[in-house]
C-alpha cells in the first residue's frame, strides 16, 4: 500500500495569512494541491494539519482524506512528518511525501513516480526537474525511522541526500512545480 502524506500544518509566516486557504482558480490552494494527489490514486491520503486546522479541514471537506494533527507545528516540518507517519497503517509499503502548498504539480509526475516505485527496489524514488531534485518523493518503510528521527524545520531532503546511491530518480524536462510561500508566489502562480 502506498500512502500519500501531505504536509499542511505550517503557519504561513511569509505569506502574512493562512496561504493554504488563499484562492487558486476559485478553490483553496490546499484543496487544489490535495485534489491532484488524491486523483493520482494512492490507496490512502493523510493530510497533516496544525495552524488553522479547522479551516484547512473545512477546505478539504468531501475529499477522501484522513487528518493527522501536528500538536506543535512551530517545531517545523519534521514534527509534521512524525505526526503523519504515526497514522500510516502497518501494512503500508511506502509514503509519498507532498506539500499542501504546491497546487500545480503536473498530472504525469505522481503516476511516473509510482510506476518507478513499482519496478524498483530503491528505498527512495524522487523527481528531478531539469536536473533539480524536488517533490513529491516516495519513501519505502525502510526509511521511516530516518524520517521519524528528523528534527527542527527540516523536511525529508536530508534523508534523500544522505546516500544518493539509494535514490531512484525520475527525470522530467520541465521546471519544478512552484510552492506558494508569499503573496508574490501566489500572484505568479495565477499568471
Amino acid at each position: 500500500m502506498l500512502v500519500a502524506l501531505v504536509l499542511a500544518a505550517g503557519a504561513s509566516r511569509r505569506f502574512g495569512a493562512q496561504k493554504l486557504l488563499a484562492p487558486v482558480n476559485g478553490e483553496p490552494l490546499v484543496r487544489a494541491s490535495v485534489d491532484r494527489i488524491t486523483a493520482a490514486g494512492p490507496e490512502r491520503t493523510i493530510v497533516v494539519v496544525g495552524h488553522d486546522a479547522d479551516a484547512v479541514r473545512h477546505a478539504l471537506a468531501g475529499l477522501p482524506v484522513t487528518f493527522a494533527v501536528n500538536p506543535d507545528p512551530a517545531q517545523g516540518m519534521s514534527s509534521s512528518l512524525r505526526a503523519g507517519l504515526a497514522l500510516v497503517p502497518e501494512d503500508a509499503e511506502a509514503v509519498l511525501v507532498a506539500l499542501g502548498d504546491q497546487p500545480i504539480t503536473r498530472d504525469e509526475v505522481i503516476p511516473a513516480l509510482v510506476a518507478r516505485f513499482g519496478g524498483e527496489s530503491a528505498p527512495i524514488v524522487a523527481p528531478r526537474y531539469r536536473g533539480t531534485q524536488g517533490l513529491p518523493v516516495i519513501f519505502r518503510r525502510s526509511t521511516f525511522a530516518e524520517l521519524d528521527a528528523l528534527t527542527g524545520d527540516h523536511g525529508a531532503r536530508g534523508v534523500v541526500a544522505r546516500d544518493p546511491a539509494r535514490v531512484a530518480y525520475v527525470d522530467f524536462d520541465f521546471p519544478m512545480p512552484p510552492d506558494v510561500d508569499t503573496p508574490a508566489d501566489l500572484a505568479q502562480l495565477e499568471r
